[in-house]
């Protein structure tokens, strides 16, 4: 009896964890939704939307690296750095090398590109705004408290 109630408890557990599992999947592709209605016609003309997304990255991360870049954006090394370069034609971020380590470069943004990044981020904030605006204060403190633990717990 105490066997299969442990084992009961165990396959519990388990469809407990599929089942956040499969949650999870479904709310990271409502992020994916969600983050691009908030983005539509957010970006530049000047721009091409894997650009935009490097330069979001870049925003929020800076300084980064290639590699980093890479990694995060799903791209091959010399697609990012063919990326990179039009970005930086553009005057649109700065490469910085390392005191410490010459062949190191940090990429971040420039002025003009500080600039653009601020216009793209007022609108996606705008639209934000919008979406939240009948939100309670309570509503409010619950997704704010929920951010922090998924920051906290899940996307570290």
């Amino acid at each position: 009896m105490i066997t299969n109630l442990l084992s009961s408890q165990l396959e519990v557990k388990k469809m407990d964890k599929k089942a956040l599992f499969f949650k999870c999947v479904s709310f990271t592709t409502s992020v994916h939704r969600v983050t691009h209605e908030l983005t539509q016609h957010a970006k530049s003309d000047s721009i091409t939307p894997v650009q935009y997304n490097i330069l979001e990255y870049i925003t929020v991360s800076q300084p980064v690296t290639l590699s980093e870049i890479s990694d995060c954006q799903h791209m091959s090394m010399p697609n990012t750095s063919r990326e990179l370069k039009k970005l930086s034609e553009k005057n649109l971020i700065e490469k910085i090398i390392d005191t410490e380590d010459r062949r190191k470069q940090y990429i971040r943004l420039s002025k003009a590109g500080e600039t653009m990044m601020n216009e793209a981020f007022a609108h996606v904030e705008s639209r934000f705004l919008h979406r939240i605006q009948n939100a309670s204060k309570e509503d409010l403190e619950e997704i704010n408290s929920a951010l922090d633990i998924l920051q906290a717990k899940l996307f570290f």
